[in-house]
């Protein structure tokens, strides 16, 4: 197997920030100039044995802690679904979460134009591994990401303009999205999960899974949810009560979607039995993410679709809106203080990433980045 050339990985920037220094400062003191301070902290350049311990005594650490040797491979767990995860051969983008490394296949149209981390070379099973173009650093501070909302791709847009994070999206839905989370497959979740027996979103559902455990619930926005339908809406749906009539064909959702939650209540309020909702022609139907619910509707090959507005005006479709719902996101007490996942905090209180999310109908991120709720 072909190894690649180990690199120093420079984490004088971690330690600089944390001293409280400016990059001139530091470099007056080590009697560098800023330029090669920099090139020392972005990896471009491995210092002397006289810098290196200046700076090291410096911040009263060891030079080893200031720069290490990085890995000529890693082993890898890799995520999505069996048919999606990485072959021999194919590109992946890391993340750490806590000890695991996480491999993302960097596939389709954005795989011409995304950068990865490195290149399958092994695997067994879910197991691979992966042979590095380039230093960890970026994906040390890579934050993982379960959830669908279909506002996430600009999201982690955003996020990818702010210098050295990123955000990685395991496209699940909510229930999915816990899961990932409780097996320490993700720093953070995006979820929106109904429970109408207490009238409240989200926080239910989180304290079922991580009893007992510190877990913060952030306010990310809340957005309307309801019925996708044709343009026009030549069927004249106006509700769940629609849903029954035999010309109508349903385009549901997966059972651990947000939105097949939100649609069991609705039948529920509309006094929609089990054995009634059944009947429902489509109601076995199922697709796993909002767009692809509303592809069906707008191909002609459903009449409507539970689901957020924003997929239903991503695809040129009418809507029905039936209920404003919360998104939180779930992150552990530990992984609050990852980059990645505070600069997604920070991008979400941004007032240019607000108003291009409301553009995208339904949304409202009037508190987006705010502490909602502690578990512990």
């Amino acid at each position: 197997m072909t190894r690649s050339t180990p690199q120093v990985h420079s984490q004088v920037r971690e330690w600089r920030e944390r001293s409280g220094l400016r990059p001139a400062e530091l470099a007056e003191r080590v009697g560098i100039t800023r330029q090669a301070l920099h090139s020392i902290e972005t990896g471009g350049y491995t210092p002397n044995t006289l810098i290196a311990l200046q700076l090291a005594r410096l911040f009263g650490c060891a030079v080893e802690d200031l720069f290490t040797l990085g890995e000529a491979q890693v082993q890898a767990t890799a995520t999505g679904q069996p048919s999606l995860q990485p072959s021999i051969g194919e590109r992946v983008r890391l993340a750490q979460v806590g000890e695991r490394w996480l491999a993302f296949s960097v596939t389709g149209q954005g795989g011409l134009t995304e950068q990865a981390d490195g290149v399958v070379t092994d695997l067994n099973g879910r197991q691979v591994t992966v042979e590095l173009f380039s230093d960890l650093t970026l994906a040390r501070r890579t934050a993982v990401l379960a959830g669908c909302d279909p506002a996430f791709a600009l999201l982690t847009s955003h996020v990818s303009q702010q210098p050295g994070s990123r955000i990685l999206l395991d496209s699940v839905s909510s229930k999915a999205a816990l899961r990932a989370l409780s097996r320490g497959e993700a720093h953070a979740a995006g979820i929106h999960l109904f429970d109408a027996a207490s009238g409240t979103s989200n926080l239910p559902f989180v304290q079922q899974m991580f009893r007992g455990q510190d877990i913060r619930l952030f306010t990310l926005w809340s957005w309307e949810q309801g019925l996708q339908v044709a343009p026009g809406n030549p069927r004249d749906i106006t509700g769940v009560g629609d849903l029954l009539r035999p010309d109508i064909r349903l385009q549901n959702r997966e059972p651990d979607a947000g939105s097949r939650g939100l649609l069991e209540a609705w039948l529920d309020s509309a006094g929609i039995g089990h054995g009634a909702r059944t009947g429902i022609n489509g109601y076995a139907d199922e697709v796993t993410t909002p767009l692809e619910a509303a592809r069906r509707v707008a191909s002609g090959a459903a009449d409507v679709a539970p689901g957020p507005r924003s997929a239903a005006v991503a695809l040129g479709l009418d809507f029905v809106p039936l209920q404003v719902e919360r998104f939180d996101l779930v992150v552990p007490a530990p992984f609050v203080g990852h980059p990645g996942v505070q600069a997604l905090l920070n991008v979400v209180q941004q007032p240019a990433f607000r108003s291009e999310l409301r553009t995208l109908g339904g949304y409202d991120p009037a508190h987006a980045g705010e502490l909602w709720k502690t578990t512990a």
